[in-house]
């Protein structure tokens, strides 16, 4: 299936530390949002087009069950004439017995023909929120960096969850109007008019007034669901940030600050849910009043008719049935347009998402990487996050195979960054990054992932258990290799002092775990992936002085015959590096040996020296 076309999507605000919650924001992000859309026909046929055709032979069985189901509820008003006819008015025993056993067929068959519907119609349902589902989920696996960094995770959430539903929502709506209420109150219409054209004439005379009033409806709640969506968006922001925050929360009292918040939008999606509720609880007493004028107006005039004209009790009996009947799917139908114009609302913005075109960086059609040595170069390196804001200005370095470069240098200067576009998360705007002589951009991002073992800084563990966040080093890999890895990292001792060892579970994001502790089982994952190039953020920054002389040992044996680099604080743990590059401000303003760095008198040289002072002072007072 062809991509359809892209659209690019406005950057979402930022869940705020204000004291107010600023949900005037989120209105204008999503009002850009939502309005860009092809108009409410072209996304209910965009919902059919990718929905429905997959799913036509269960749709196709399920529209069966509907018209049995209509056509027993048009013949039930049909059976009336005779009945009263028949049995009340002839005194004919044996249709009688006919007549009665007729009734009881009718409704069994439409009792199990309902049962047949609402199974099948299910089961599709449940499918197209599961395809819709995996269908967004794969498509954000195609975006960069750049637009998880743009996005706040609770849009994506909401977008996934209730867009995936409102699709199921609204085809079932369509379906069960379509495929139920229309043809039964087709057929419906069909008795009253064949049995009393006349009064068919007075009931219907109303039914204009009814479209036009719903109408007006839809647009106000059209409105207001936008509004009730950013809410309802924002309240999950908010659990999100108390979550992840809960240290932040509890130590500086944040507590009724974040209870505001959420009461605020809360209130806000309470509010407005209350105002969407009543305009659609409007279409009631609107169908009541017109359908009790009707049907006042039908019972004046049938009974005229009876009593003066010489009409049979079973016409005005089977007319009046089949009006009553008929109430009930032509109110459905009037409020149709209501509840589709409610959850378009979120399918819009789940399509907004699918929409958003793919990200260069992850496209993965070119020819795979040839690694011969793994040599890395950064051929005057331009690049800036925002095109005004530039982070690096003309980087050119190299490492070889079996070489260690180490990057230091003021926090904020760049070095990160380095990484990041080596591992072409972004795309340099100026220069080239080459692995062996090939530029990143020329060859497949997972070919070129696939050689690369990188530890951060910030380091993210997956839901799950230790063995399992370390097996993500190389998803094939054994136990053995797994408990072989901790050991390499000096993480065995303490996973074996955990409660189920192994198979301990980590808490979102390693909650359970400490800082020290996540940090070991990250090395531990890039050991097991043995990859050729090696990628070090501070891999030792959360680390004590003890167990860093330890990762130290282990990383020293990780590193031969691999091309490493390594950025680091602590210029204690880089001295050996084969070639040390000083970032400043973007530009690589020193690069040599440890000694040959000292013996410039330049940025390294303070570096250390104000390093080697502090340590002086930590020896002197322990």
């Amino acid at each position: 299936m062809t991509e359809p076309e892209a659209k690019v999507l406005p950057k979402s605000p930022q869940p705020s530390d204000e004291g107010k919650l600023n949900l005037r924001r989120w209105g204008d992000f999503y009002r850009a949002l939502i309005n860009n859309d092809e108009g409410t026909i072209g996304v209910v046929v965009r919902i059919l087009r990718a929905n429905f055709r997959d799913h036509r032979k269960g749709y196709l069985i399920s529209f069966g069950f509907l018209f049995v189901v209509a056509a027993m509820t048009s013949l039930s008003a049909w059976i009336m004439r005779d009945v009263v006819n028949q049995i009340f008015v002839a005194q004919d025993v044996r249709m009688l017995w006919v007549l009665s056993i007729g009734v009881m067929v009718i409704f069994i068959v439409k009792g199990f023909a309902t049962y047949g519907q609402i199974v099948v119609q299910s089961r599709i349902g449940n499918r197209i929120v599961a395809e819709n589902q995996k269908r967004f989920y794969d498509r954000c696996l195609t975006f960069g960096l750049d637009f998880f960094t743009d996005r706040a995770s609770s849009e994506l959430i909401m977008s996934i969850s209730r867009g995936s539903n409102a699709i199921r929502s609204i085809l079932d709506t369509i379906v069960l109007s379509l495929g139920r209420d229309l043809v039964t109150l087709i057929g419906l219409i069909f008795v009253m008019v064949y049995q009393a054209p006349l009064m068919s004439l007075i009931a219907l005379v109303f039914a204009p007034i009814a479209i036009m009033f719903v109408t007006r409806l839809v647009k106000r709640i059209r409105n207001i669901s936008k509004s009730e969506f950013t809410s309802s968006t924002q309240i999950v922001a908010i659990i999100q940030e108390t979550v992840h925050g809960a240290k932040m929360v509890k130590a500086f009292g944040l507590a009724n600050h974040m209870r505001d918040r959420l009461g605020e939008a809360v209130s806000q999606v309470e509010q407005r849910a209350n105002k969407v509720s009543q305009l659609q609880a409007r279409t009631s007493p609107l169908m009541e009043s017109l359908g009790g004028i009707s049907i006042g107006l039908v019972i004046l005039y049938a009974g005229w008719a009876t009593i003066s004209a010489g009409k049979t009790p079973g016409e005005f009996m089977s007319f009046i049935t089949a009006l009553l009947l008929a109430y009930e799917p032509a109110k459905r139908l009037a409020r149709m347009n209501v509840g589709i114009a409610e959850s378009l609302i979120a399918v819009r913005a789940l399509f907004d998402i699918l929409d958003h075109p793919a990200s260069v960086t992850e496209a993965d059609d070119k020819p795979a990487l040839q690694l011969t040595r793994g040599k890395i170069e950064l051929d005057n390196v331009g690049f800036g996050y925002r095109k005004k804001d530039r982070v690096l200005h003309g980087v050119s370095l190299s490492v070889d195979h079996g070489e260690r470069l180490a990057l230091v240098g003021p926090s904020g200067g760049g070095k990160s960054t380095i990484l990041s576009l080596i591992q072409r998360f972004y795309d340099v705007q100026e220069g080239a990054v080459r692995v062996d002589g090939q530029d990143i951009r020329t060859v497949s991002v997972a070919s070129l992932r696939h050689q690369i073992a990188f530890v951060s800084q910030d380091v993210f563990l997956f839901s799950g258990t230790v063995a399992d966040n370390i097996r993500v080093g190389r998803l094939g890999a054994t136990d053995a290799e797994v408990e072989q890895a901790a050991r390499d990292a000096f993480a065995y001792d303490f996973i074996q002092g955990l409660p189920q060892g192994f198979q301990s579970n980590v808490g979102e994001n390693g909650v359970q775990l400490s800082g020290g502790q996540r940090q070991r089982i990250a090395i531990a994952r890039a050991i097991l992936k043995n990859a050729p190039i090696l990628l070090l953020d501070e891999a030792t920054s959360a680390l004590d002085s003890e167990s860093e002389r330890m990762i130290q040992i282990a990383l020293d044996k990780l590193v031969e015959g691999r091309t490493t680099i390594v950025i680091a604080h602590r210029l204690a743990t880089i001295l050996n590096a084969d070639k040390i590059a000083v970032i400043e401000r973007g530009r690589v303003v020193e690069v040599g040996t440890h000694p040959e760095l000292v013996g410039m008198s330049g940025v390294y040289e303070k570096l250390y020296r104000y390093q080697f002072d502090e340590g002086k002072i930590e020896r002197a007072i322990a």
